[in-house]
This record gives structure tokens, sequence and C-alpha cells, in this order.
């Protein structure tokens, strides 16, 4: 098909993300992507090539295409592709929970294996919930989280996202109404705030007896503003959910396997959930996949409950196929300075976007791991902003006041600069 006639198609019957029917813009057409690049069907803005600064939604930290990834995916297709895991089991499935039980934070010993992040949310709450009723503390049905944050689109997870910034306040009256704290203090280094923190812990003690648990994002606030915060709160968090009987829930979706600059961002407090949910980058952008982890404590209380079983089965949990590949993306991952490679990033993150501390109408300038972030006073013009990273050779897709970027670990320090240089172009494209 000529790439006219597929965006044609397109326009007609596909609903993409985030975005209304029939679309208002048109699509870039990607034809195949290998290394940091996206090769598309025509030239774009004088470019038939894109560096991608956004990890195709943070989950490619490898690239793409890459050798020991399909590898891995040829192999696990000449044994099985898929099949069900209720009543069977199969060694990637058992191999990568392994995996995963090994680099979470210690404790945490039981692992569900989901279809995204969302589900892995989901999960996360059901668990919480269920074990709560298992003890006979049927009262303890809500969960608290602070303003700002971001947990999915589905409907648990919908009732934890910013209730008001958010893009799911259209739901306002329908979802579960649970109990918000103000947005943590900005500032990963700062010290934090005495007052923001006895609010924290006076919510979670006057909450207690409904609270099933305490969910949060740890360190970064992802789509709901890319805000970073100090690693300290975690270790509050911890202490009163302990104190007042409540569960603490870590939602790694985007922070987990490297990306802030720890393993997963609770390293940053060395910090224990009682469950963990991880995605995105579980299997280096190739398959969708998630995981729900929980410690023993949560998976015993459900097992002695009146169902004792924890009522969820997704009919492709553990997919053989996105297991092995996110088992040999692990291993990727830690067989090589992984650190090393996000300190990298994060150097040349810095360097390169801080001449936009200068531009008129830029609010902040922050680079954590590899996440770099240029904050404005308004919101960004999104298809100024677009052009102008295309321009420069870059796919960005700026949200909200932010330009931000979340490269592949394997960008190349040039083409770092290339996207620094992007995201700059970006926020005068959208403040000019």
């Amino acid at each position: 098909m000529t790439p006219s006639a597929l965006l044609d198609l397109d326009r007609r019957h596909v609903w993409h993300p985030y975005a209304p029917m029939p679309g208002l813009d048109e699509p870039l057409l990607v034809e195949s992507a290998a290394g940091v690049r996206l090769t598309l069907a025509q030239p774009v803005r004088g470019h038939r090539e894109l560096i991608d600064g956004m990890s195709s939604w943070w989950a490619a930290i490898h690239g793409y295409r890459h050798p020991v990834l399909d590898r891995a995916a040829a192999d696990q297709l000449g044994r099985m592709s898929h099949v069900m895991f209720g009543g069977l089991t199969h060694e990637p499935g058992v191999r990568l929970a392994k995996r995963l039980v090994d680099m979470t934070p210690e404790g945490l010993e039981h692992v569900f294996l989901a279809d995204s992040g969302s589900v892995s949310v989901e999960v996360a709450v059901k668990m919480c919930l269920q074990y709560w009723r298992s003890r006979g503390r049927h009262r303890k049905t809500r969960l608290l989280t602070w303003r700002g944050g971001y947990h999915g689109d589905t409907w648990h997870p919908m009732s934890v996202c910013d209730p008001e910034g958010g893009m799911h306040h259209l739901w306002s009256g329908t979802l579960p109404g649970q109990v918000f704290a103000p947005a943590p203090p900005s500032g990963f280094d700062a010290e934090p705030d005495a007052a923001y923190v006895s609010e924290l812990r006076g919510l979670v003690r006057r909450h207690a007896e409904e609270l099933a648990a305490v969910i949060v994002e740890p360190v970064v606030q992802g789509a709901g503003g890319m805000r970073f915060h100090s690693p300290a709160y975690l270790r509050v968090l911890r202490e009163a959910c302990d104190e007042h009987d409540v569960l603490l829930v870590l939602d790694e979706i985007a922070t987990g396997f490297g990306r802030t600059g720890t393993l997963f961002a609770a390293g940053h407090a060395d910090v224990t959930p009682d469950v963990l949910c991880v995605g995105k980058a579980l299997t280096g952008g190739y398959l969708t996949m998630a995981a729900t982890l929980c410690s023993t404590r949560v998976a015993e209380g459900i097992s002695r409950g009146e169902l004792p079983v924890l009522a969820h089965g997704p009919t492709f949990m553990a997919n053989p196929l996105a297991a092995a590949v996110a088992d040999a993306s692990i291993g990727l991952l830690l067989e090589q300075d992984w650190a090393g490679e996000v300190r990298r990033l994060e150097r040349g993150l810095s360097e390169g976007l801080e001449p936009a501390r200068t531009v008129p109408g830029v609010r902040d300038v922050r680079v954590l791991g590899a996440i770099g972030v240029v904050q404005l006073d308004r919101p960004v013009d999104l298809v100024a902003a677009s052009q102008a990273a295309i321009r420069e050779g870059v796919w960005l897709r700026p949200f909200r006041d932010t330009v931000y970027t979340m490269p592949p670990y394997v960008t190349p320090d040039e083409d770092v600069a290339r996207v620094s240089a992007a995201v700059c172009a970006a926020v005068a494209a959208s403040v000019g």
C-alpha cells in the first residue's frame, strides 16, 4: 500500500490515543526502526529518519532491533508464542518472575504477570482490597495518593490520577472516591518540607480505618507533569503506613529499570513497598507486558480469606513470547554498565538543556537520570513544538506545559546533543 493510501485508511478507521475520531492531525507513518532512529515512509520537514527522544513512551530503553532481543523473540517463536497460564506454566514466565524477585527491593517475593501497566495497577488495587477483606477489615476500601499523579487509563487507576488537573476529571462523580494529598513539593534534592510531612502523616492517620493502601509514583510523577520530588517523602509514607496498618503501593511503571539513576526509584529512599507495579521498559519496548509484585504478607493474607485466590486472570497473562523477551531485556540491562550509561545521558541532557533556562516563558529546567524536562509558564503549542523538533531530526511528544525527553539508554552523545537541541527548538517555537 502507498503511504497516502495507508494514511487515508488510518484517518478513516484508526482511533489513536488521546485523539479525536477522525483525527485532526496526520500522524507520521513509521516504516521501520533500528538503533535510536525511526525511519519514516516519506520525508517530513526534510528528514526521512528521526532520532527517537521518547523511547516509544519510555519503553525502548535498548533502542530498536537489538540483536539480543530479536534473537530472544525468534528463539521463543520456535517453541511457542502463547499458552494459557491457568493450570499450566512455562520456563519464560518462571525465569522472569525469579529475575524480578531478585532485582526488586527485598521482601517482594510473589509476581503476577499482567498485560499492561494500567492492568498491573488494577491488580495491585485488587490485591490490597482483597487482602483487607480477607482479614475481615471490610471498611478499608479507599486509597490515598497525592495530586499530580498518573496511574493508567482503566477504572481504578483513573480514580487515583489527579482529579482536577488530570485527563480523567471527566469521570468525577462516577469513579471511586479516593483521598488526595497535595502534590509533593518539587525538587529531587530539596530538603523535605516539615509542614508537608506533617500533613501527609495526618492524612494517613485520620483515614487509616478506611484506607486499604497508599499508592504513589516514587520520585517522578510522570504523565502528571514530569515533576520530581524528594525521596524523603517515600520514607515518610512507609513509616506512616507501618504505624497505621495501611499497605504501600509504588507505581514504578515509568521509573523502573534504571530510568532515574537507580534500578528502581524506591532505591533512592531505600524503601520496600508492600506492592510494586512495573511495566513499560520491562520488555525493552518489544511487547506488552507488566507485573505486580507483592510481599508474602499480602499473598498469604489473600490466600487465607473467604476467596483464597486472587480474582484476576488475563487471557494473555505471562505470555511466553513477551516473558522471554522481558527476561532477555533485563539480562541485557544488568550485564552492562546501565548506571554509567544513565549518568552519561544525565550529563548530556543537563548540558544540552541549560540554554533553555534563559528563554522567556521557561519556568524550570530539570534533569534526573535519563529524563530531561523543560517546563513552561503556559501550555505548550503542541503543533509548533513538534514541528520544530522534527526540523531538528528528532521525535518528541510534548504535553501540557512541558517539553521533555526520555531517550533510549543507548543514545550516543552526539544524538543526545541533537535531542537536547530539539527540545530547545521546541521550547522556542512554543513561547515565540
